[in-house]
């Protein structure tokens, strides 16, 4: 039996949810006009004002908001509520630049909990589970995103953030951890350690939460299968609020977005038209409920699709593909656009785990492309002749994904280091 947080409001009609749009994307854009001179002065160079903006129809004449305008205006410069009504900031993980801090006021935090919440219910959270948080902590939004909506649920809470992986496993088997939250690549991580010590059969362990990184299904289903568990996607960015704009139901056919608070758009990432929906293109997010910190046409850089069609879950809220990758981190070599989640699918349906480095450099005026790859304890080899084989096999593989040579390099296991937090996949030494 699928299992709801906000009922009537997850299986709204789609007339109650345009209706919500509407009154509050009107409402928000008065209050940005009002209060940020920074939107104000957005808006003004494209000769709006908040009397343009009188339902969702409109939203397109509004400017779009980038990361280089939030570090523009850092630290101050976006917020829209007096800094006496915020009760919390958090910030962006980048280590480059200005960081991007984001601000929020109780009611912000309330609704951010909320949207969580829908999520630790739509992967079958109840108040008898214990909810396993190894998000970090800090500021770092998936972990007291995750916290939040695990105390709204009613469960168990246990405030791991990362690291510290003994302590993870002694307190997963001792107090019966039953979901999981965590990056992707740190669930690979301790599904590993966990297969080491001989603890699987220890762990009770049922659903994951994973999101903050790109994933492949061929990764969730590796997870799946070494934690014997369901694992699910949930999709946030610390500039919109965190994790819980998007995540997983049931039927894992996509991401619900939570509409009631965040409007989506596609556009194309070069022209920025509006495209027709079903068309693959940039996700663009509208924040509508937000108070302290809200973000109007918020280019995300993921590329992916939306859907309407009806989910069996009986959710009725829009729902986006895991994203294809993104615009900005897409690696163009040779002039052949190239996703790292492409090739973790091709190691992953090769039976390589999912510990790789693609390392992108330029010789004598010429791309060149490498990827390092794990070998795992079973296929590991001391033998050159059987590595040179191994090698072969996967320039092969890859070569069909991408098109273009990559050169293959096989390590040893534990070679490459693991990431407690956002994997690090991609080293480009080109000097452009």
């Amino acid at each position: 039996m699928e299992r709801y947080y906000q009922p009537e409001i997850e299986t709204a009609s789609r007339e109650q949810i345009l209706a919500w749009q509407n009154e509050r994307l009107v409402k928000q854009v008065r209050h940005v006009w009002d209060h940020v001179p920074y939107y104000r002065g957005k808006m003004e160079e494209k000769g709006l004002a908040p009397d343009d903006i009188q339902s969702v129809d409109d939203l397109h004449k509004l400017p779009f908001l980038t990361k280089d305008d939030l570090r523009d205006a850092y630290p101050y410069g976006l917020l829209a509520k007096p800094l006496a009504d915020c009760v919390r900031i958090q910030s962006t993980s980048g280590t480059t630049g200005r960081r991007v801090v984001a601000f929020y006021t109780q009611h912000d935090l309330d609704l951010w909990e909320d949207c969580c919440a829908r999520a630790i219910m739509a992967a079958g959270g109840t108040s008898d589970d214990v909810c396993h948080v190894s998000y970090g902590y800090g500021l770092f939004t998936g972990g007291p995103g995750l916290n939040g909506g695990s105390h709204k649920v009613g469960c168990l809470t246990l405030p791991m953030s990362s690291g510290n992986t003994d302590r993870q496993l002694q307190f997963m088997v001792d107090l019966g951890s039953t979901i999981l939250c965590c990056t992707p690549s740190y669930a690979a991580y301790l599904a590993e350690s966990i297969h080491e010590r001989g603890l699987r059969d220890q762990i009770q362990l049922k659903a994951g939460i994973f999101g903050a990184e790109a994933w492949s299904e061929e990764m969730r289903r590796d997870i799946e299968q070494k934690l014997g568990i369901k694992a699910y996607d949930i999709y946030g960015l610390t500039e919109t609020s965190g994790p819980g704009v998007a995540f997983e139901c049931s039927e894992q056919t996509g991401m619900h977005i939570n509409e009631d608070h965040f409007i989506a758009e596609i556009i194309d990432p070069d022209t920025g038209e509006v495209l027709p929906e079903g068309s693959k293109g940039e996700l663009v997010f509208t924040s509508i409920t937000k108070e302290a910190f809200p973000l109007l046409r918020y280019r995300t850089r993921d590329i992916c699709v939306l859907t309407r069609e009806k989910c069996p879950c009986g959710r009725t809220h829009v729902k986006m593909c895991k994203p294809m990758g993104r615009s900005d981190d897409m690696l163009i070599v040779k002039g052949v656009n190239v996703f790292p989640s492409q090739i973790e699918t091709v190691l992953l349906e090769q039976g390589y785990p999912a510990n790789y480095q693609i390392i992108v450099d330029r010789v004598n005026n010429s791309d060149t492309l490498e990827v390092m790859v794990e070998m795992t304890p079973e296929n590991f080899s001391d033998s050159l002749g059987r590595i040179t084989e191994m090698e072969k096999g996967l320039v092969a593989a890859l070569k069909a994904m991408l098109g273009i040579y990559a050169k293959v390099r096989l390590v040893a296991p534990k070679t490459i280091t693991r990431s407690e937090g956002k994997a690090v996949r991609v080293i480009d030494k080109r000097k452009i």
